[in-house]
């Protein structure tokens, strides 16, 4: 049986999401194929060892149950997670990184990973960095032609220093509403629309508490497609599907916060041609960045002229029972459990 590493939590802005996406695959994944071992990283960067119910992830209720068992038996539940004696690596077989946003989806656990030969889910170091940021991913799919909305640029130094500045730079290069985001940041944590400058101001205010590096895109009168890749050398992509937000814009509450009031359709109700032709540039966009394993790729589609526009790649895509990923997937042929096999496949494959 293989022993199956569950990294859930993290350090980012989206821990919460990451304990639902966990809880997800620990209740799927195939019990006779897998030995789930959970461990869990705190928002203050303690990794444990949790073997409790897997219903306590979820609700955040893990932690205490993890600390309590490591107090009242240390021998058993102590974990090195890079050393000599008893190392993550000693006790899985391969890891499914269920982590999102910066230090666990950004390449930092895929490096600790690769330092500790276990084979893991997911992209590499590099394209697992390059599709976390936002503005080095856009700038590779520029050079390899494929098409991205028109955006600029700011560090949080830039704005510190003159603000204004950034705001006449924006207005210079697209009207508003505008939309402010995170470089480094997925769940739409820190994304913002700015109607006029006084909203852009506070929209970069707090994109800059999430991240040090800022990107602000013009506004797209569009629909919001997806697909899902999964594949090593050979990509295969799923089915379209389309968002359609409870809000103006699908931003974290529409996401996770409104009781599936957003809606998913799948198959997205879109021309063949253009399904295709979304497909194409996902798997081009995918190789780009050096994916492998798994990842979602995100897109804008004009309403008046029916132009697309590649917006991100998500090398960790949400696995909740709200999430795209797996429900692209499934209307391609593969259930839930099947596809926790494949991309573990892919992982020791690779």
């Amino acid at each position: 049986m293989t022993k199956l590493g569950i990294i859930f939590g993290g350090q980012s802005g989206e821990h919460e999401i990451s304990l639902m996406s966990a809880t997800s695959v620990i209740h799927a994944a195939d019990k006779s194929k897998y030995q789930i071992v959970a461990v869990g990283i705190t928002k203050e960067g303690k990794w444990l060892l949790y073997d409790g119910p897997v219903d306590m992830i979820e609700t955040g209720e893990w932690e205490d149950y993890a600390k309590l068992k490591l107090l009242s038996d240390p021998e058993a539940y102590d974990l090195t997670v890079l050393g000599s004696t008893r190392s993550l690596k000693d006790l899985v077989d391969v890891v499914f990184p269920v982590l999102h946003g910066p230090m666990g989806e950004d390449g930092t656990v895929q490096g600790l990973l690769e330092l500790l030969g276990v084979p893991y889910v997911g992209c590499g170091v590099l394209g697992s960095s390059l599709a976390m940021d936002k503005i080095a991913s856009k700038k590779i799919f520029e050079r390899e032609r494929l098409p991205v909305c028109k955006y600029v640029a700011f560090t949080r130094d830039e704005v510190s220093d003159d603000l204004t500045k950034c705001c006449e730079k924006t207005e210079a290069a697209f009207p508003y509403p505008v939309f402010v985001k995170p470089a480094n940041m997925g769940s739409s944590v820190g994304v913002s629309k700015a109607e006029d400058r006084q909203a852009l101001k506070e929209a970069i205010r707090e994109a800059a508490v999430y991240d040090r590096r800022i990107v602000i895109e013009e506004s797209i009168n569009c629909r919001e497609v997806e697909t899902g890749i999964i594949g090593n050398a050979v990509p295969l992509a799923a089915a379209v599907g389309e968002i359609i937000p409870s809000k103006e814009f699908y931003d974290y509450e529409a996401k996770y916060g409104d009781g599936g009031k957003s809606q998913i359709l799948v198959p997205a109700p879109i021309t063949s041609e253009q399904a295709k032709e979304i497909k194409d540039i996902a798997i081009r966009a995918y190789k780009a960045l050096d994916c492998r394993g798994c990842s979602r790729v995100d897109f804008f589609l004009e309403k008046n002229t029916g132009k697309i526009y590649l917006n991100e790649i998500n090398t960790l895509p949400g696995f909740t029972r709200f999430s795209m990923f797996p429900t692209l997937w499934k209307q391609a042929g593969l259930e839930y459990a099947e596809l926790i096999d494949r991309l573990v496949g892919y992982a020791m494959e690779k």
